[in-house]
């Protein structure tokens, strides 16, 4: 099985990648796992890619894609499957991506789209208080401090990071609505694309995510084996 999970920053991506790896026993491939692997591990991609960070700069498409193409011709992401995290992140990356697994003979079996209404992932993104003694993080709806202000566990002060802040959020969420709309289009037009309702509890979360999976006609011929959602 080989899927692609999508997600706004704050609709709980992570946390249903890990669920979806554990449940279907995948390789979990996540852009900022495979950049340290591939540069650690002295890959032709990750030398490449070292050489662009070393200096500050974009990693451009073409390297990204081959450090991809790298990583999912491996015996594990051969053998196992794999979710794709964090990649492709524009419409070109994800043309480029399409020319690579297709070089591999392999195919996507589906893209995971986790959805969050923009006012429910601003309120989630600007919640976040850490604590500038311990570094302890609060969240000031899902969880708060017993007292306002102050860490449980030192009591030190609970402050909001600049990159926390509303503007900062929004600017960040435009980023991603605008370079991921196209995206969206593209899979649906490809009939891969299956949305998610994120405003709702993880494990509700998960256990759509996994339903849409198995009945998804891209996949169908997993059904038989795939495992029972908790």
């Amino acid at each position: 099985m080989k899927l692609l999970i999508m997600g706004p920053p704050g609709a709980g991506k992570g946390t249903q990648a890990e669920g979806l790896v554990k449940e279907f026993s995948l390789v979990h491939v996540s852009t900022g796992d495979m950049f340290r692997e591939a540069i650690k591990a002295g890959t032709e991609m990750g030398k490449r890619a070292k050489e662009y960070m070393d200096k500050g700069e974009l990693v451009p498409d073409e390297v990204v894609v081959g450090m991809v193409n790298e990583r999912l011709s491996q015996d594990d992401c051969q053998e196992k499957g794999f979710l794709l995290d964090g990649f492709p992140r524009t419409l070109p990356q994800a043309i480029a991506l399409d020319e690579a697994i297709e070089a591999l003979k392999i195919n996507l079996n589906g893209v995971i789209n986790i959805d969050v209404p923009r006012e429910r992932l601003m309120a989630r993104l600007t919640g976040r208080r850490i604590c500038r003694n311990c570094g302890s993080s609060y969240h000031i709806l899902f969880n708060p401090p017993q007292q306002e202000g102050k860490c449980d566990n030192c009591g030190g002060e609970l402050y909001q990071r600049s990159d926390d802040n509303e503007e900062a959020v929004s600017n960040r969420l435009d980023v991603y609505e605008n370079q991921t709309q196209p995206l969206i289009e593209y899979y649906i037009q490809k009939k891969l694309l299956k949305n998610i309702n994120g405003d709702q509890e993880i494990n509700k979360v998960l256990t759509e995510v996994i339903t849409s999976i198995k009945t998804t006609s891209n996949i169908s011929d997993y059904d038989d084996s795939l495992p029972s959602c908790c």
